[in-house]
């Protein structure tokens, strides 16, 4: 029995998240029908986020147990033979049997992004957040440095999390600018369930006027979900990275 650890990207417009569910299309059950065509095994991955329905990837990172002989590089060719289009092995490798992927993982990086052209956008409705208003990026950028460090995130986690501990650490949060797009680039060593997206919500607040850069610090100081900003929506999160 060896530990099989990939680097996998998809496109999770189709997909209802990545954890599988009944009835429901996601990515796990589609990387584990793969591997159970390619060698008959019957496996369960694990993963370092699971993603919700319509969120993105390029960098998630997976495991699982094997008697196959195939060596470890080389189950990325072979594995997506078996995968649909818009998911892909972009890296695979033996690991050592303890490894986990997510409670192994040092930081993870999230993308979230915003599409501020009214023309075209219909391109990129499964992939950005659609927005024309005026948005202060200056505001917003001073309200993301107000988040880094350690902190108690209870404000932009949604309901129904059954985590111990509300604090995480934001080792950076910063915007992108390269039009017609505007990038959110977040780091952090775990993040709550909602988190960037609520996070992504009330910073358009900020840059709307409708909140100060400094009410950031207000809003997680309060620890009430009901203070921070709304959830956006799905499509515009990527998870780019995890580190270990």
């Amino acid at each position: 029995m060896v530990r099989i650890r990939m680097t996998v990207e998809y496109d999770g417009s189709r997909y209802h998240g990545f954890q599988i569910q009944h009835n429901a299309n996601t990515v796990q059950a589609e990387l584990e029908k793969g591997i159970q065509h390619l060698t008959g095994e019957d496996v369960s991955i694990i993963c370092a986020g699971r993603t919700d329905s319509g969120v993105h990837a390029l960098g998630q990172v997976i495991a699982f147990d094997t008697l196959t002989s195939i060596p470890g590089d080389k189950w990325k060719f072979a594995l997506n033979s078996f995968l649909p289009a818009d998911i892909q092995i972009i890296e695979s490798s033996e690991c050592i049997p303890q490894f986990h992927p997510r409670f192994d993982a040092r930081s993870k990086t999230y993308h979230y992004i915003i599409y501020r052209q009214n023309k075209g956008h219909i391109f990129y409705r499964n992939y950005a957040l659609h927005n024309i208003d005026f948005l202060d990026v200056a505001a917003m950028q001073a309200a993301c440095q107000l988040l880094e460090g350690r902190h108690n995130f209870k404000s932009f986690c949604a309901s129904g999390s059954s985590v111990k501990t509300f604090e995480r650490s934001i080792y950076r949060c910063s915007l992108v600018e390269e039009e017609p797009f505007l990038r959110m680039e977040i780091q952090a060593d775990g993040f709550l369930y909602n988190m960037v997206r609520i996070i992504m919500g009330t910073l358009l607040e900020i840059g709307r006027g409708n909140y100060q850069p400094e009410t950031m610090m207000y809003i997680i100081a309060a620890q009430d979900r009901s203070q921070a900003g709304p959830t956006v929506p799905p499509q515009g999160l990527y998870l780019m990275e995890v580190e270990y």
